[in-house]
């Protein structure tokens, strides 16, 4: 019943997995609000030159839900990939991998806080289970690589990407109801607005760094992928399966992340990685049987 879901939230992650590595390889080529401008710059355009007629459509339901699509906008796209762009040049990618796996924890923590949202025992142990695969993924299958963890500038920076995009995740229960295309294009228009002060902030502080050949590739990259179809297909995750649900899936990220660093960067594939496949999968599976009936 939820085949799609499930196939829109693995391609997410996918993407999303990329985006990590797009992060990592962007260090010297393109500054992290730089790069936070040009990808929603580049992804605003693209998805209004596609929409236009769509966005006149939904206007009138645009105007009367401003605040929550700004909101979506700002904490999702502008502050969550701006502190993420930021803490990978102050942390190790150790450390922002096994922090990612924290989001679905806070979309529980404050779906329950506000909602009162039951979870079911097996929701917990399959949330347990994707939580160890991408925890495995990011110490390369050494347990003992998390004693050498340290908490720095770069990691305060990540838990401020964390808590917005589990904000994000479980605010998308109050987007208006108007077709992806204007619910893509409105929070990504304001995220390149919101985006705009920060790359000043960055050129006074003589921190900004202009794009060359490889920064243009891996933004527009962030900007197609990342954004745009990794975004879209996440709200439709959420859509149609919940926030709590669809969070479980972002336990793929690091699995993903490491397998297309193996790609990408000629890392070597090993067998850690394809147990912490096994366990984020295996962990999404149980978890969506033992769903509490509410959904």
């Amino acid at each position: 019943m939820y085949r799609s879901a499930y196939l829109y939230l693995v391609i997410a992650t996918l993407c999303w997995g990329g985006n990590a590595v797009a992060g990592k390889l962007a260090i010297g080529h393109i500054s992290p609000m730089m790069l936070t401008f040009w990808r929603w710059g580049f992804a605003t355009t693209i998805i209004c030159a596609i929409s236009v007629p769509q966005l006149v459509r939904d206007w009138p339901v645009v105007k009367k839900n401003l605040p929550i699509l700004i909101f979506l906008g700002l904490v999702g796209y502008v502050v969550f990939n701006g502190a993420l762009y930021t803490a990978v040049n102050y942390t190790t990618a150790i450390n922002v991998t096994v922090e990612q796996v924290a989001i679905p924890m806070f979309i529980f923590i404050i779906n329950f806080a506000l909602f009162r949202m039951r979870v079911s025992w097996l929701q917990i142990l399959g949330f347990t289970l994707t939580f160890l695969g991408g925890l495995l993924t990011a110490v390369h299958g050494d347990p003992r690589a998390l004693v050498t963890l340290t908490v720095n500038f770069g990691d305060a920076i990540m838990m401020i990407a964390i808590l917005a995009y589990a904000l994000y995740t479980v605010a998308l229960r109050w987007r208006p109801k108007i077709d992806w295309r204007t619910l893509m294009a409105v929070p990504a228009f304001f995220a390149f607005l919101f985006s705009i002060p920060l790359v000043g902030w960055e050129y006074s502080t003589d921190r900004l760094v202009w794009p060359d050949a490889s920064g243009w590739a891996i933004t527009l990259y962030t900007a197609i992928f990342a954004s745009l179809v990794a975004q879209v297909l996440f709200i439709k995750g959420v859509e149609q399966i919940g926030a709590n649900r669809a969070g479980l899936f972002i336990n793929l990220v690091p699995v993903f992340g490491t397998l297309l660093s193996v790609l990408v960067l000629g890392e070597r594939l090993q067998m850690f990685h394809i147990a912490a496949l096994a366990l984020a999968l295996g962990g999404i599976a149980i978890a969506e049987r033992g769903k509490p009936a509410s959904g």
